[in-house]
């Protein structure tokens, strides 16, 4: 006999976008979960703008400020500043290491191809990276003093500055820098001043291997629809910067693991038998700084920037999170922008509808909570925003 086929659930994008809200702890902030716990809830915070990561965090966390985030990162070292999806900065739980190391240095290299006599052979590559974990190994380098121990122990071929770069041309072995944090030998230590260091995550978690790379990936796509299903694979491989196909491929290959069902009438997929929502619709209004991780892998994006939210908030290409958004109701409703003055903080909000009284109650509650989390006295402000996008 052969098994009946079963009626994939029905979920609503009322439903999903309440779902992804308390998941996000922005329905009500965890008091069960630290910066790591949230980094992990979240499948990273980006970090470019280290401020927007420790707001990004800290706002999720009850009564948290961005020092526990820093505590977090530079003193527990629960934390880890290094690069995650699509080879930009992120911070991650230190824990999860092994899964995202296993899985990013699996996937093909986002890295263009560059030309002869930049590039490396296969083996060189090895043979560099090996030499930047092992200059690492106990130590915290700036880039120009992890040039010269790259060349002390491979030679002078592999530090060659042949790299354009900003007007300017970088050695060699730059190309493989997040290789080398994906490989788990290279992560960020403090900046010294301006300066960006780099140091070796096996300090903080000696032996640590990444995970095989086939189950890594698997944990992956499950971490990715609890915090961001249900999705696609197609929505997964613009997340992770990979190719629709082999995204179809890894669904595929979890089999019994994540179940389909229709959202709003369109296919989906979540963690199997985690189809519930909440009871009611969310409501209210936050404010969510740079490149936070709701607004960046929330999909599909038509209905999570709805209307003029697309071309208020995203950039011409259609990239998310180079404006801070304002949500309303869970969905991105206005921009916003702070600007810092010593210990004050002037917040300007540009909502696309009219507020109602309710809301702007709401509004005056987040400006003080961005305030609190960064440290400063906050200074609201409703009106047009005039600053344009982060780089």
């Amino acid at each position: 006999m052969t098994a009946e086929p079963t009626t994939p659930a029905a979920l609503t994008w009322s439903g999903v976008t309440a779902r992804r809200m308390a998941r996000h702890a922005l329905a009500e902030p965890a008091t069960n979960l630290g910066p790591a716990g949230i980094a992990g809830v979240l499948c990273g915070a980006h970090a470019q703008v280290l401020s927007a990561a420790e707001l990004s965090i800290g706002r999720r966390i009850a009564g948290a400020t961005r020092s526990d985030v820093q505590r977090a990162l530079w003193d527990e070292r629960t934390l880890v500043k290094t690069f995650g999806p699509r080879g930009t900065i992120h911070l991650l739980p230190t824990a999860d290491l092994p899964m995202w190391t296993g899985a990013l240095s699996s996937l093909p290299s986002p890295v263009p191809t560059h030309p002869d006599g930049v590039r490396f052979a296969p083996g060189q590559a090895d043979e560099v990276i090996a030499a930047i974990g092992d200059a690492l190994t106990d130590a915290e380098l700036t880039v120009d003093e992890l040039t010269e121990a790259v060349a002390e122990r491979t030679g002078p071929w592999a530090v060659e500055r042949t790299m354009e770069a900003f007007q300017d041309k970088w050695p060699r072995w730059r190309q493989l820098t997040s290789t080398a944090a994906h490989r788990g030998v290279l992560c960020f230590g403090p900046d010294r001043g301006r300066r960006v260091t780099y140091t070796n995550p096996h300090r903080w978690l000696p032996g640590f291997r990444p995970a095989d790379g086939e189950v890594a990936l698997g944990a992956l796509v499950a971490r990715y629809l609890y915090a961001y299903g249900p999705a696609t694979p197609q929505h997964f491989a613009r997340w992770l910067g990979i190719p629709p196909r082999l995204a179809a491929g890894l669904f595929g290959q979890l089999g019994g693991e994540v179940e389909r069902v229709e959202l709003d009438g369109g296919p989906a997929w979540t963690v199997a038998g985690d189809t519930g929502t909440p009871p009611r619709p969310h409501r209210g209004i936050r404010l969510l700084p740079y490149f936070d991780a709701y607004a960046v892998a929330g999909q599909p994006r038509e209905r999570l920037y709805p209307g003029a939210a697309a071309a208020r908030a995203l950039t011409p290409a259609g990239q998310a999170g180079n404006y801070p958004v304002l949500l309303v109701d869970g969905v991105v409703g206005g921009v916003w922008h702070q600007r810092r003055s010593g210990r004050k903080l002037a917040i300007t909000v540009e909502p696309l509808r009219e507020l109602t009284a309710r809301q702007r109650r709401q509004l005056d509650d987040e400006a003080a909570l961005v305030g609190a989390v960064m440290e400063a006295t906050p200074a609201l402000t409703v009106g047009p925003v005039t600053a344009g996008a982060h780089a």
